[in-house]
């Protein structure tokens, strides 16, 4: 008995320490979708659409055009963050002024738009890179090196966008502009470019989470479904727009799907959380950490 409540304890520290390497990724999504509403006012329902281009990307560099994955990493961030720029160039901003549901139904055309381009130039196989790493070893636990990797590029990337944030013009201009754009406009800040700027970093958020995601999923047209919904719940629970909620989200839906799959399979997991989400909708509507009227 004390053995198995040992092997037990065993299995529960790696499925904690593995929510928290999928928390990582998370949050780097849900940083993303939320510095564009933050700033913009808009959620990209296509957001997860976007990973999916970067990863095919990140396919085709490596497979067909040989180079590596250290390489075609930032070539793939630079793919999504034009990509990111062009989808606010083309379909944002003629729509700014407009209703929210005319940008939300716009993004969700995108997201049909950008699957069956996918499905038309790539078909429906599943792809990956083919790199094969090799999994850490710590007592009885084991963690595969790509989750660690995510998690650690992840971090670094979050760092540096908080850096970004506080310490040069144009992040604090982003940060001015979420809190009152109104004002900013104002003030003379050209709001147009600093939307633009945002939209693009929102993409390179996404390259980056696409360089990541494709150690770990196959590519294919439709694996924007396996991690957009639940980046979007997130963003919802943490208050959309707030960073600190997001982040806060992203490691507690992350423990509750890795729970959930080790107390029956993974895709309990995943229904364990969303129903954390419609219950929490109950309790605090406005988010986790929203005050209280």
């Amino acid at each position: 008995m004390d053995s198995f409540l040992e092997l037990f304890d065993i299995y529960l520290v790696e499925a904690m320490i593995n929510g928290i390497l999928l928390g990582g990724v998370l949050a780097l999504l849900a940083l993303g979708l939320n510095l564009i509403f933050g700033v913009i006012d808009v959620t990209w329902i296509c957001y997860a659409e976007l990973v999916m281009i970067g990863m095919y990307g990140m396919y085709y560099l490596v497979q067909y055009y040989g180079l590596s994955y250290y390489l075609a990493a930032p070539l793939a961030i630079i793919l999504v963050a034009a990509l990111g720029a062009l989808l606010h160039f083309l379909v944002i901003e003629p729509l700014l002024s407009g209703p929210p549901i005319n940008q939300l139904l716009a993004t969700g055309g995108v997201l049909f738009v950008l699957q069956s381009f996918a499905t038309v130039a790539f078909g429906i196989d599943f792809r990956n890179l083919g790199i094969r790493l090799p999994v850490l070893a710590f007592g009885e636990m084991h963690f595969s090196y790509s989750r660690l990797l995510a998690f650690g590029a992840a971090a670094v990337g979050m760092i540096v966008v908080y850096f970004f944030m506080k310490r040069t013009y144009i992040g604090t201009a982003i940060r001015a502009i979420a809190q009152d754009r109104q004002i900013m406009a104002l003030m003379g800040v050209d709001t147009r470019r600093i939307y633009l700027i945002t939209s693009a970093l929102g993409g390179a958020l996404a390259g980056l989470a696409a360089c990541l995601l494709v150690l770990q999923y196959d590519v294919h047209p439709f694996v924007g479904l396996s991690f957009g919904p639940i980046t979007f719940l997130i963003c919802v629970l943490g208050g959309l727009g707030n960073f600190v909620g997001g982040f806060a989200a992203s490691f507690l839906f992350a423990q509750i799907i890795s729970l959930g799959g080790l107390f029956s399979d993974l895709e309990w997991g995943y229904v364990l959380a969303f129903a954390f989400f419609i219950l929490m909708m109950f309790i605090r509507p406005a988010g986790l950490l929203a005050k209280r009227q």
